[in-house]
């Protein structure tokens, strides 16, 4: 008998989609004929319109007005009462019952922190699923990720465990395999070539502070490297760097679904923290030059990179320019030392072993008792 995933994710970073899909595509390859799988994003089914234009505010929001976010995110993770919050979203409760009574998953993965708390407010307190919380943050884990009712909590490294245990989350409720990446990254593990071989490729990820990228690729393609940038769909970005090209030999690409194959073969990564890319680049061993940090989540993300040796952060130009120099001089003593770093961190079959953990944990379901004692900050004695 087959069994039934349901996968929960939202489009407000994306940390959130990226995650779903890396998880749904593991499923896959564990499992090709003996699980079913459904992934909704419930927001944009029930809101629709409402629901994009609140996107793009908060996607407005945290590139242009990255610490008027991060004052939010820090009045989330002192909240105490989250139901009071989530009660208001009726139509994505609505769905979510009716999905659950549809599809009778043996196991929900949310990735987005909202679902938990939805899962409490339409299920009793001993469901017939496994309710597992894949957090997507690292270091800075918001509060709204663990108040709530959950199986199991499943982390993308030990660092941030460590807060979810500090904050009551019973140890034998966590596990970290990773941020759930593409599998492709498992794939191309081993095509990682040395920085021996040929010029050293840099990789300039343009997904923030657009108005001083062409200075940076016109600075990058002054150094003795081999650059490819990414612009997305921007095509007015890319006009912008194609006119400080000057026919210099760049890569420029649009948007891609080949992300995983241009970090592995890339030995150094220029971009924001966001939690896909850093994750991602995490999985490819490739150590990382942040330039752009939104106050709140990503400052864990940021920290992730710094703390372990695995990168630096470089956010003017002229900051970029000496730290990609300052990485190959000395026959790239500095790449080696950032190189050895992230390759410890580096977890490229997350999603695979992310989807075995699932369809392997039993059905047997944990008496959560009373839903409001849950809401208690710090103190989830529920399990």
């Amino acid at each position: 008998m087959k069994k039934r995933i349901l996968i929960l994710t939202a489009s407000f970073g994306e940390g959130h989609n990226s995650a779903a899909r890396g998880i749904r595509d593991g499923l896959a390859r564990v499992a090709p004929e003996g699980v079913e799988v459904e992934l909704h994003d419930l927001f944009a089914e029930a809101y629709g319109t409402i629901n994009e234009l609140v996107r793009r505010s908060y996607l407005g929001l945290i590139n242009f007005a990255p610490h008027a976010w991060g004052i939010v995110y820090r009045w989330l993770d002192r909240k105490k009462d989250f139901a009071k919050d989530f009660n208001r979203f009726v139509g994505v409760k609505q769905r979510l019952k009716a999905l659950l009574e549809s599809f009778r998953p043996d196991a929900v993965v949310s990735v987005f922190p909202a679902y938990p708390h939805l899962l409490n407010q339409v299920s009793d307190s001993n469901p017939n699923y496994q309710n597992v919380v894949v957090v997507t943050d690292s270091i800075t884990v918001n509060a709204i990720w663990y108040r709530c009712r959950g199986d199991y909590w499943l982390l993308p490294n030990e660092q941030s465990a460590e807060v979810v245990r500090a904050a009551g989350v019973p140890a034998d409720r966590i596990r970290i395999f990773g941020f759930p990446v593409s599998p492709k990254f498992a794939d191309l593990s081993r095509q990682r070539q040395s920085l021996s071989q040929g010029k050293p490729r840099v990789l300039y990820m343009i997904n923030a502070g657009t108005r001083a990228a062409p200075e940076i690729v016109n600075r990058l393609l002054a150094l003795d490297i081999e650059l490819t940038v990414t612009v997305g769909r921007d095509e007015k970005l890319r006009r912008a760097i194609e006119s400080v090209s000057r026919n210099r030999k760049i890569e420029i690409v649009g948007w891609t679904s080949e992300m995983p194959r241009l970090l592995c073969k890339s030995h150094l990564l220029v971009g924001k923290a966001g939690g896909a890319t850093v994750q991602e680049t995490i999985a490819a061993g490739c150590p990382m030059i942040i330039n752009h940090i939104v106050s709140g989540q990503e400052e864990g993300n940021a920290r992730l990179i710094v703390q372990t040796g695995a990168g630096v952060i470089a956010i003017t130009p002229e900051d970029i320019v000496a730290q990609v120099q300052h990485a190959f001089a000395n026959g790239g003593a500095q790449w080696h030392e950032w190189y050895s770093n992230i390759s410890q961190l580096s977890r490229p079959r997350a999603s695979l072993d992310i989807a075995e953990f699932v369809l392997e944990i039993q059905a047997s379901r944990l008496d959560y008792g009373d839903a409001e004692s849950v809401a208690k900050p710090f103190n989830p004695q529920c399990f």
